[in-house]
């Protein structure tokens, strides 16, 4: 059975966040990184080499496989900031609405920088998404 490639570890997410080369990026993602944590009141971790994740989520697949990932994190991405986490909890699908400019994938919240959307919104989503995994 193949192993998940993205998994927790001991990388600095510091270190991670000071290397984003585009200074107004750098300065969302350190917003962003201090947000998650005062609302999920977990501390920051590296998930692979680009997700800095807060908490665990377990999962089953279809097929009976489980594994894990960040209950919420986020990635500076090329096109913007890919947040991930956000999208399932109860009420969540309303909130987007709200949210202001982003775009949706795959369970993950795409957004260019945080002067697009409304930050209360977010947090809103992020306290709906702990609360629903409590």
């Amino acid at each position: 059975m193949a192993e998940n490639k993205t998994k927790a570890n001991d990388a600095s997410v510091e270190d991670y966040l000071d290397a984003i080369e585009d200074e107004s990026r750098r300065k969302d993602c350190k917003t962003l990184s201090k947000l998650i944590s005062k609302f999920t009141k977990l501390k920051a971790k590296m998930w692979g080499p680009a997700i800095v994740g807060f908490g665990v989520r377990k999962y089953t697949l279809s097929g009976g496989r489980e594994g894990e990932i960040c209950l919420v994190g986020f990635s500076s991405r090329k096109a913007g900031i890919s947040v991930y986490g956000t999208a399932s909890a109860s009420g969540n699908a309303e909130l987007l609405t709200k949210l202001g400019k982003h775009k949706m994938g795959k369970g993950c919240l795409y957004i260019s920088k945080l002067a697009d959307i409304d930050l209360k919104v977010l947090e809103q989503l992020i306290t709906n998404t702990v609360n629903a995994k409590a």
